[in-house]
């Protein structure tokens, strides 16, 4: 039976891939579209609804957002009804594994491997030191807009390069880290690389029937620095102190290109299924991303009650409630928070007992703009907005429904144009089933 693995290489734009491969800078993806093509994905319509932990759960399941039903990062734990590829193979007989696939929860009874991302805490089946180096990279992932690396982090990330780099990569690993002393972006570089080391390792050894590997740096760079790549052909440019001229979608995308390699020479035999779930395209205009320093901090601030807080990507952060009064309590007064300018500060999503908040304000924060929350006592101000946000980015690239997929079994000029991302499922399941029927 021919395994499969999936490289969900996240929002990666293949119209700027096609670009750098014409100047002859990514051999591996270029082979690999020369020989079995390019097939679109599409996805959802509405522009809210096209979020990765959305179209990763369509991939996963086989079904769309109107019968899925998962809207929000980590609300797949919610879902414990919802059939995810690797639990369903697992009861068909498959050995599974996977790495950091998106928005996904663990329900296998004996995976051979299974780390979740970052953001969604789910179990974790791997050695004792893949626990602790998952524990390392989601608090890196989860501070990153603060550039805040905790001790024990950065030691259990130094054990997990020690045990799972490759030596095929050191040079690039040490080219990756002088890069990242000076720029905050290529921090991603160094993780997903890791990522897909561990990747490699675990199977390498356990050569599951099926694994998946999820990566996240395009993603995050294609967010902040499309305006400074080559491949971009607009009008926008980012403000001199921000802008990077080294071009970093080319760095990520070379990247992803020798990770591709890799697994390709590595494993000869495996169908490669490689897709994106959506793409990104050019932001129209700038807009400034900030992320809360202490969630727990400004809320007390406030005197917002909650019961806990959980960050999530980027702005969002999670508000848990003792109840749903407490809930719509606190989510009355966060909508009444707002920057002396008159600007609203948050976007609040109540799901009953749990508030979904983005810390919405657009602008750059002067250190002058102070906040205030109205109240049925008055108005209360607090001095300097600015020291209680992190600066994450300026907005560069924007989400399209538009996917991409590189599948193996394919042959170029005979591929279909476009498919539903959801068929990817599909097509992983009538893999498996097809090879158990020829067995029998």
């Amino acid at each position: 039976m021919q395994q499969i693995l999936q490289l969900e290489l996240n929002e990666v734009n293949f119209e700027f891939v096609k670009a750098y491969c014409a100047q002859g800078k990514l051999p591996a993806l270029d082979r690999l579209i020369r020989t079995h093509g390019l097939i679109e994905t599409s996805s959802e319509k509405a522009y809210e609804d096209l979020e990765p932990w959305i179209q990763w759960v369509s991939a996963h399941t086989g079904q769309s957002l109107a019968q899925h039903g998962v809207f929000r990062l980590g609300d797949i734990l919610e879902r414990p009804d919802l059939r995810q590829i690797w639990e369903i193979l697992e009861a068909e007989g498959c050995n599974v594994g996977a790495i950091s696939p998106m928005n996904a929860r663990n329900a296998c009874k004996h995976p051979a491997f299974f780390v979740p991302d970052p953001w969604t805490r789910s179990e974790i089946v791997g050695s004792p030191l893949i626990h602790r180096l998952y524990e390392a990279i989601a608090q890196i992932v989860n501070d990153n807009a603060q550039a805040r690396i905790d001790k024990a982090s950065f030691a259990w990330l130094g054990a997990g390069l020690m045990r799972f780099a490759h030596p095929r990569n050191y040079a690039l690993y040490a080219s990756i880290s002088a890069q990242a002393l000076r720029k905050s972006w290529a921090r991603a570089l160094l993780l997903d690389l890791l990522l897909a080391d561990v990747f490699i390792r675990e199977t390498s050894q356990s050569r599951p029937d099926f694994a998946s590997l999820f990566l996240n740096a395009a993603a995050h760079i294609q967010h902040h620095h499309m305006f400074d790549a080559d491949a971009y052909q607009g009008d926008h440019s980012n403000p001199d102190w921000y802008a990077d001229n080294d071009d970093p979608i080319l760095r990520v995308y070379e990247l992803y290109d020798r990770v591709v390699g890799q697994v390709a020479r590595l494993f000869p035999d495996h169908r490669l299924l490689i897709a994106t779930g959506l793409h990104q395209i050019p932001y129209p205009e700038l807009l400034f991303y900030w992320r809360l320093k202490d969630h727990e901090g400004f809320l007390r601030e406030l005197a917002i009650p909650f019961a806990r807080v959980e960050p999530r990507m980027s702005r969002d952060f999670v508000v848990f409630c003792a109840d749903t009064g407490q809930a719509a309590e606190a989510e009355r007064m966060l909508c009444a928070v707002t920057a002396d300018d008159g600007d609203a500060l948050f976007e609040v999503d109540n799901r009953g007992e749990s508030l979904f908040v983005l810390l919405r304000y657009p602008q750059d924060i002067p250190p002058s703009l102070g906040y205030r929350i109205s109240t049925d006592d008055g108005v209360r101000t607090f001095a300097d907005l600015r020291s209680k946000c992190a600066f994450v980015a300026i907005k560069n690239g924007e989400h399209d429904g538009i996917g991409y997929l590189i599948d193996t079994a394919e042959t170029a000029g005979k591929h279909p144009a476009q498919v539903p991302l959801t068929s990817i499922f599909d097509r992983t399941l009538d893999h498996f089933r097809a090879s158990q029927v020829l067995a029998a």
